[in-house]
């Protein structure tokens, strides 16, 4: 427990004057009266323990508080930028107590998470893996939309029904989101051919402009390097292009039949060479029945 002593009262108070976060003595105090002594996870009902915070979370969280303090009309967003800011001013030496605090809490968290685990049966061992594994890659597909987001990823194109339940949506019957989805898409239904039309229109031009702009954009993350985010035909036509090589295609099929006419040229030398063997066995045969009639006369 040495780490959570260096937080006490005295303690904390020249920690934080050190680190300068601090404008008064009173706002030492309840800074570090703020810091969590022992419990940073928690469990819920029926559920696992959760993952104790690392040094920045808990730095992150106690400072929160004090800067909404001292900056009453800042922005949430504002006060995270402004306190991950502080933390990469940190030195190593100051870093050390939130760390240290951190590294204890992880070793409670496994002794917990084993006596968790040892309560559960096969089935809820696989239940909990599985819900693991669905999070998991739940967290990979919002980081991925986040990084195309980033990157500027044009916009999927609209269907025909997008469009028009964009255009009606807030004169639709219904209360609530379900009920008027439900209104749409009725009357959706319920209209003829060419009352669709000129939606079905909107949505061919809608088409043009994706095709256009991802075009663009992925000739642009290969320009960067990031060739991974790139449709693998649109990658292979867009390299020959470059290298002047259109046949890529053609090779490929060129390639496969010469494969296949190689194996079967392979089968018919197999084949004759098993006639041929075959065919000396017969002769030895005839040759040795000859022999031994001739000794016999």
């Amino acid at each position: 427990m040495a780490p959570l002593m260096l937080l006490s009262a005295s303690g904390g108070s020249l920690l934080a004057k050190s680190l300068g976060l601090c404008s008064s003595f009173s706002s030492l105090a309840r800074w570090t009266s703020a810091f969590p002594a022992t419990k940073c996870f928690s469990t819920t009902s029926g559920g696992p323990p959760k993952r104790p915070l690392n040094g920045y979370m808990r730095f992150l969280n106690q400072q929160r508080p004090i800067v909404l303090r001292q900056n009453p009309a800042i922005q949430f967003v504002d006060i995270t930028k402004k306190v991950t800011q502080q933390w990469r001013t940190l030195s190593p030496e100051q870093k050390r107590p939130f760390e240290e605090a951190s590294a204890v809490e992880r070793e409670r968290f496994k002794v917990i998470l084993k006596q968790y685990q040892a309560q559960l049966s096969p089935a809820q061992s696989i239940a909990l893996a599985e819900e693991r594994r669905e999070k998991l890659a739940q967290r990979k597909a919002v980081r991925k939309k986040r990084e195309l987001n980033r990157l500027g990823k044009p916009k999927r194109p609209r269907s025909a029904f997008n469009i028009y339940m964009t255009e009606h949506f807030e004169e639709a019957r219904g209360i609530t989101f379900p009920m008027k989805m439900k209104t749409l898409s009725e009357d959706w239904k319920n209209k003829t051919d060419f009352q669709k039309q000129v939606y079905m229109q909107l949505s061919e031009d809608d088409m043009v402009r994706y095709k256009n702009e991802i075009k663009a954009w992925e000739e642009q993350m290969v320009e960067i390097g990031r060739e991974d985010l790139v449709r693998r035909k649109w990658l292979v036509r867009t390299r020959a292009a470059v290298t002047g090589d259109t046949g890529v295609k053609k090779r490929r099929t060129v390639t496969k039949k010469k494969t296949v006419a190689k194996k079967a040229v392979a089968k018919k030398a197999v084949a004759k060479k098993a006639v041929a063997k075959k065919g000396s066995k017969v002769v030895k045969k005839v040759v040795t029945v000859k022999s031994a009639g001739g000794k016999k006369a």
